[in-house]
């Protein structure tokens, strides 16, 4: 297995952690964003898209973490990302998909390196752009997790899943843009207890070997 990513980026982030929740070995390929390389022709050949990660299993070549993190909850049953009744599933599919589709496409780095180079936004509206679409999202997902009576300390169930992979580099994310946690404080708890685990704190973009030291 050969993961292409970066380690601040989310969507490498929640792939990380779902391959360490299922305990898999795997290479690590650093594409650095910073320096554009997704966007070189060496990269493309492999994902066209120009985005990580990028998954290598033998010749099966994979893209979108979505579809990656399916892939490996089918592909290695072990640990489940899902659980097993199917409104638990639906649950905790709207609540991955509350991040990953409505969150953090809007603060991702071509978005915002689109508003500073074609709307010419300062670093200042950058920030405030990120905070705006972060807080309104958490703000949902926040009030949905107190209403959940049976939730334990993850966002489903008493066992990390799918959500869990979304929300933990969000979460990193809300802080890297100086979002106030303070009115999640479900969010918070959840973080605070994922990262007592090995599988997270493996995860965590300051633990990879392309992060700064």
């Amino acid at each position: 297995m050969k993961l292409y990513g970066y380690f601040r980026s989310g969507t490498s982030h929640r792939t990380r952690i779902a391959m360490n929740l299922k305990q898999l070995d795997y290479d690590s390929v650093s594409i650095n964003l910073a320096k554009d390389e997704q966007l070189q022709a060496t990269f493309k050949t492999i994902n066209p898209q120009g985005l990580v990660p990028v998954l290598e299993v033998d010749d099966l070549v994979m893209f979108q973490s979505p579809a990656i993190l399916e892939w490996l909850d089918e592909a290695y049953p072990q640990f489940p990302l899902l659980p097993k009744d199917v409104v638990g599933k639906v649950k905790v599919r709207a609540l991955s998909a509350m991040i990953g589709c409505d969150i953090h496409p809007l603060n991702n780095r071509r978005i915002l390196q689109y508003l500073r180079s074609e709307l010419n936004a300062d670093e200042a509206v950058v920030l405030k752009w990120c905070q705006r679409w972060i807080m309104e999202g958490f703000s949902a997902l926040e009030k949905l997790l107190a209403q959940d009576k049976h939730r334990d300390s993850f966002c489903y169930g008493n066992q990390p899943t799918l959500a869990d992979c979304y929300l933990i580099p969000q979460v990193y994310s809300a802080r890297r843009f100086k979002v106030d946690l303070t009115p999640y404080p479900n969010i918070l708890a959840i973080d605070a207890h994922c990262h007592t685990l090995k599988a997270f704190q493996d995860a965590a973009p300051e633990n990879q070997s392309d992060a700064p030291q």
